[in-house]
């Protein structure tokens, strides 16, 4: 009997070591990137980095991309010529609006949020004092 006990058990934690086992997903199914396989592109000392998720943010049609500001670093006054959507991954994302630069008049955006930046109207944004990814979706210049 206590035999039996004993099988049953090697056999239950066999069973469950081979269910946690990750195996990897089929390429023909999805593709993905961790984060630290992501190819951000620019200069963290000049300003945001960035990765195209799809589309092309030069070109006329849609597109995603993920742009990471360091901590200190803030665009100037500017705008887009179309709307674009934002949402805040991780960190906290500071805006503001108008044409005079006023970092300290900012307001914070939390991770989780989602903001709309009209078309051609004039704001600035950057991090503080902690990185913030963000995910942006527009569509490029016509």
């Amino acid at each position: 009997m206590n035999g039996k006990i004993v099988s049953m058990g090697l056999l239950a934690a066999a069973v469950l070591a081979g269910s946690a086992r990750a195996e990897t997903p089929d390429p023909a199914v999805l593709a993905y990137r961790l984060p630290d396989q992501i190819a951000w592109q620019g200069d963290p000392k000049a300003g945001p980095l960035s990765y195209v998720l799809w589309g092309d943010p030069g070109k006329p049609g849609p597109y995603a991309i993920l742009v990471k500001w360091p901590p200190h670093q803030m665009s100037r006054p500017h705008t887009h010529p179309n709307e674009r959507r934002v949402t805040v991954i991780s960190g906290t994302w500071w805006v503001g609006t108008g044409k005079t630069f006023a970092p300290e008049t900012t307001t914070p955006i939390p991770a989780g949020s989602v903001v709309t930046h009209f078309a051609r109207q004039w704001h600035y944004d950057g991090a503080k004092d902690e990185p913030v990814t963000l995910e942006i979706v527009g569509e490029g210049p016509q």
